[in-house]
């Protein structure tokens, strides 16, 4: 019999309520689409009309951010007294897109900028003592941080005993002493009223240049010109799709398929992408992974200097620098990933933590790879001598932020949220903190061994079509907190299978009828166990296949089981067979 590698999660039955189903009803959804965006926080008439609005309307008003009067007061202020500020942004991709944001708005705001991006290996994450010299020697007198400084007390009380004013913008976990900043603005601070916490630290940067540009002639349509930088950064990031990371997203992606500005086009060309058909996917596997590279294989100062770049031509030299670096990345990763999973070989452990002679700027990549691998949280370190440097990252059963503050008193420093968080420690303190953090993973660690994966419809296989596709467009864009829907198709008979090139497999699969094609990326093992005339259970995302002027439906599949082998997916199919709509409905 054919078993899941994972642990299949069904979706539970949802109840709607009057005045959702009379909203949902006039707007023609479906009682299937709206049952599966009421499992994703959308219960009142208001929420479904948020959901299906203008992205425009999905802004909120950026002073109510925390500390946006004392910001705007200093920017002012150095604008009247040609003061320099210098914009200090963060490494990944999502500092980098912040730090743009705040670059191209504060000049346009009439001030001026100097832009600085750290070393990962000399400075690491948050305000650098380096960077703080250097503010001093360029004759900066406010330094502006991005996506990076709630953590960083001592380096903000170092420049303030300088004479600079430290302004933070950031949307990291704040600890329960404030840094000496001149203002902080973040809105996970515990007195923050801004109605939407889940902004990435370049959602925060969009809001703030939103500020800056507000009652300037054409500012606010420069600033909304911005959101594709913070949609990318957003992406990277993997902050959730929605509320306003949402209305940010899909306006950015309009501005990035329409008119990418020349660094992006520059990146788009080399990854042999169109602009046109740019979605989230592509910002999350061809620009953000591109942007990245700089930080991690040497100097990100060259990604800014891409994004800020109004020069086709100097755009394109620094997209080939950033190709360039971004094939060396995925080489030594590849190495690397392989020598981690020797090294955690035979582990039974709630979690994983591992360590070697990595460089600092892949030790990130290495642990998404082992939780992708496991499905269990994971914490990778570089060894650096009398110091590892090390990145988490969370298979989402594990809130890393809170995780590693309560393995605090252990750290050099440490930061980070939910998902992915970073420390550093010495080396002497290691086994000391394995230990703890096994111990708390132990805590949190599921009942099931398998990785999880939630399933959004469960459907007999007559009723997957293209009316559910376009159905299920409606959800668009998808990311984190808003994935792409999952349907589970159940009773398919497979009529053809085989291994495809680069260890994919490729079926074809009966219904009644017609058939459904369906590839499995990089799961070779179901072309190794799946024989012709197998009943099956799939979980597979809904794609459309254009060939040869035609249109058909294909699945992208993430799994397969013996029909009926759930419980679940055998007690669905009988209820359609007594009642479909009631099924509907409920599934």
């Amino acid at each position: 019999m054919v078993e899941a590698r994972f642990h299949w999660i069904f979706p539970d039955a949802v109840a709607l309520s009057s005045e959702l189903s009379v909203a949902a009803a006039g707007r023609g959804v479906s009682p299937r689409l709206a049952a599966l965006l009421a499992r994703r926080g959308v219960q009142t008439a208001d929420d479904l009309s948020a959901w299906f609005a203008d992205p425009f309307a999905g802004l909120h008003d950026p002073a109510g951010l925390p500390d946006a009067g004392l910001l705007m007061a200093r920017l002012r202020d150095a604008r009247e007294r040609a003061e320099l500020v210098q914009v200090f942004g963060d490494f990944d991709a999502d500092g980098l897109t912040g730090l743009a944001i705040l670059t191209i708005a504060l000049r346009r705001f009439g001030v001026a900028v100097v832009p600085y991006v750290p070393s990962r290996l000399d400075e690491g994450h948050g305000l650098s003592l380096a960077a703080i010299d250097a503010a001093v020697a360029a004759g900066a007198s406010v330094i502006v941080t991005v996506d990076c400084g709630t953590s960083s007390g001592h380096e903000i009380a170092a420049a303030n005993e300088r004479g600079l004013d430290v302004i933070v913008t950031d949307h990291h976990r704040v600890p329960p002493v404030l840094p000496p900043a001149l203002a902080l603005v973040n809105p996970h601070r515990s007195d923050a009223t801004y109605p939407d916490r889940r902004l990435a630290g370049s959602g925060v940067a969009f809001k703030i240049a939103q500020l800056l540009l507000a009652d300037l002639p054409g500012g606010p349509a420069a600033a909304l010109e911005l959101a594709d930088l913070a949609t990318i950064g957003t992406v990277a990031d993997v902050a959730p799709i929605v509320g306003e990371n949402r209305a940010i997203a899909r306006i950015g992606l309009e501005r990035l398929r329409q008119d990418p500005r020349p660094g992006i086009a520059a990146l788009l060309e080399r990854a042999r992408i169109a602009p046109a058909a740019v979605d989230l996917e592509t910002i999350s596997f061809a620009l953000a992974p591109r942007l990245n590279a700089a930080g991690r294989m040497g100097e990100a100062l060259q990604a800014a200097q891409l994004l800020l770049a109004e020069d086709p031509r100097d755009a394109g030299q620094h997209a080939d620098a950033l190709e360039a670096a971004n094939l060396a990345r995925r080489d030594l990763t590849k190495t690397a990933v392989s020598e981690a999973r020797e090294l955690m070989a035979g582990s039974a452990e709630s979690a994983i933590v591992v360590r070697g002679p990595w460089p600092v700027g892949i030790v990130g990549l290495v642990a998404a790879r082992l939780v992708e691998d496991r499905g269990r949280p994971a914490v990778v370190g570089a060894d650096l001598g009398s110091v590892v440097r090390a990145s988490c990252r969370s298979d989402g059963a594990l809130d890393l932020g809170a995780t590693l503050e309560r393995c605090g008193d252990l750290f050099i420093r440490h930061g980070g949220h939910a998902g992915a968080a970073g420390f550093e420690i010495l080396t002497e303190r290691w086994q000391a903190f394995t230990e703890r953090f096994l111990a708390l993973a132990a805590e949190s660690a599921p009942p099931d061994p398998r990785v999880s994966i939630a399933i959004d419809l469960a459907l007999p296989a007559g009723d997957v079509d293209y009316a559910l596709y376009r159905e299920l467009a409606g959800l668009a864009p998808c990311g984190p907190g808003n994935p792409d829907p999952l349907v589970a198709v159940l009773g398919l008979t497979v009529t053809r299978v085989r291994a495809a090139t680069g260890g994919h497999s490729q079926l074809t699969l009966r219904r009644q009828r017609d058939v459904l094609d369906g590839i499995a990326f990089g799961r070779s093992d179901i072309a190794e166990v799946v024989r012709e005339g197998d009943r099956l259970d799939v979980v597979a995302r809904l794609t459309s296949r254009q060939f040869g002027g035609f249109e058909s439906l294909q699945l992208d599949i993430r799994d397969v089981a013996a029909s009926g082998s759930h419980a679940e997916a055998a007690g669905i199919l009988e209820r359609y067979r007594v009642g479909p709509a009631l099924a509907a409905s409920a599934g």
